[in-house]
């Protein structure tokens, strides 16, 4: 999914780009409270926790999907409409639903039956048709497109209620009530008002009708020992500045400060507020809100992080180090990390670039998909002189984006300069080697 996808951080900017419509939005606090949130509903399903991600893609949709592996892409429109974090939670244990039921994989058995009977419709409308019965025949192959269809739309409409369901059983034995789950489906059930989707029966569609669904999972959550479980609290809150951050990230400014007027001056306001003034260009009215946030929690390593993104992005990397440094330190986020790595190398003084390359060196070995990590590594490696691991950490970073032809140069680049039998050379060799089979793939298809 790296590779077919773009990707941007909170507290970063755009640092891939490919062809794909959206962006995966990475940030330290979001990530760790989708960790944190999720957690539980995993160990539920019989997963492992560290195993699975939940991450989230630049969408204003209200949606959320899994699409092979262990990760679970949740839209950033569904998070900026989730009225609680418990809403979030029911949508989290629906995708796990269809992880632990291998869906995804599974979903070829439903191509593969639809195919069937489009193929055999075609092959008796085709003797139909030689036979002299040609209106019959076309007939007959009209029937079976319509009859191959049904069969898919049956087939996932039957993945959906069975997601629904696990769902339902990962949300009670984590203890988590499932009132979010039945409050998200009414969310969509008003979509499909405002859309005018007739209401008498699914037929013809992926997913049973939310009327369904919620009359089906009332009858399972009310009666369950969690129903009126209270949400923890601390994870409300949580759960209220991350999306607080997300709308000021993601929105235009004038719409998050309607949103989150100079009225409100709670935590959240306070940092979307933040995003939308330093989005707008006006870093010392960004830097009154963080202000406001570290009067509040003077070591917050996230608020620390803000800090230091808006004074590194203002042209100020010197400023912007040590409350970088401070956040690195409370967290070991190798996302932070990489903004403390990138402000250490824009100070310009060759002092820092040792730092520098150990805090890159530690973030790319806690997180490895992470482009403009490699890069920044790539640069203060060149600053340094040391011109072969700079053609390596370019290398990873072209053949996370899905460069080949690109890696293929600076792997081998790489391996002429450094010395055999090192990991790093081992490393260069096998980046060639896959991407020099990928380049000629890509030739044999021409």
């Amino acid at each position: 999914m790296a590779r077919a996808a773009s990707m941007a951080m909170l507290a970063l900017a755009a640092f891939a780009q490919t062809g794909h419509a959206q962006s995966v939005l990475r940030d330290a606090e979001t990530e760790a409270f989708m960790a944190d949130m999720s957690a539980p509903l995993v160990k539920a399903a019989g997963m492992e926790p560290r195993n699975v991600q939940v991450l989230v893609i630049n969408d204003p949709e209200i949606n959320a999907f899994v699409a092979g592996g262990q990760y679970v892409w949740v839209h950033s429109g569904l998070i900026a409409q989730a009225d609680n974090v418990n809403q979030v939670q029911g949508v989290v244990a629906h995708e796990l639903g269809h992880i632990e039921g291998g869906h995804i994989i599974r979903s070829s058995e439903g191509i593969k039956a639809a195919t069937g009977i489009t193929l055999l419709s075609l092959i008796v409308g085709a003797a139909a048709i030689a036979a002299g019965g040609g209106e019959a025949g076309m007939g007959i192959m009209g029937l079976g497109q319509q009859a191959a269809m049904s069969s898919f739309l049956a087939f996932s409409r039957a993945q959906e209620s069975s997601a629904d369901l696990a769902g339902a059983r990962y949300l009670s034995a984590a203890g988590i009530s499932g009132k979010g789950s039945l409050e998200f489906f009414k969310k969509l059930q008003n979509q499909e008002y405002r859309l005018a989707i007739p209401q008498d029966n699914s037929y013809g569609r992926t997913h049973p009708l939310s009327g369904e669904r919620i009359n089906v999972l009332r009858e399972v959550y009310e009666v369950d020992p969690a129903w009126n479980r209270p949400v923890d609290p601390a994870l409300e809150a949580r759960f209220e500045r991350i999306k607080a951050k997300l709308v000021g990230f993601v929105s235009e400014p004038a719409q998050t400060l309607i949103k989150y007027p100079e009225s409100d001056q709670s935590i959240p306001a306070h940092y979307a507020r933040a995003y939308a003034w330093h989005k707008s260009a006006y870093p010392q009215k960004a830097l009154a809100e963080v202000d406001a946030l570290l009067k509040a929690a003077p070591h917050d390593p996230y608020f620390l992080e803000l800090e230091g993104q808006i004074l590194l992005e203002s042209g100020r990397p010197r400023e912007a180090i040590p409350p970088l440094r401070e956040a690195v330190a409370k967290t070991s986020q190798p996302l932070i990390a990489t903004l403390l790595g990138h402000a250490l190398i824009a100070s310009e003084d060759e002092a820092n670039f040792a730092e520098a390359e150990q805090v890159l060196r530690n973030a790319v070995a806690r997180d490895r998909e992470n482009p403009f990590a490699w890069y920044q590594l790539g640069v203060v490696y060149e600053r340094r002189g040391d011109t072969a691991r700079a053609a390596l950490a370019t290398a990873e970073r072209y053949a996370m984006m899905g460069q080949d032809m690109l890696a293929l140069r600076s792997a081998d680049m790489a391996v002429q300069g450094l010395k055999p039998g090192t990991v790093d050379y081992l490393r260069a060799q096998d980046i060639a080697m896959v991407s020099r089979a990928a380049v000629e793939q890509q030739r044999k298809k021409k």
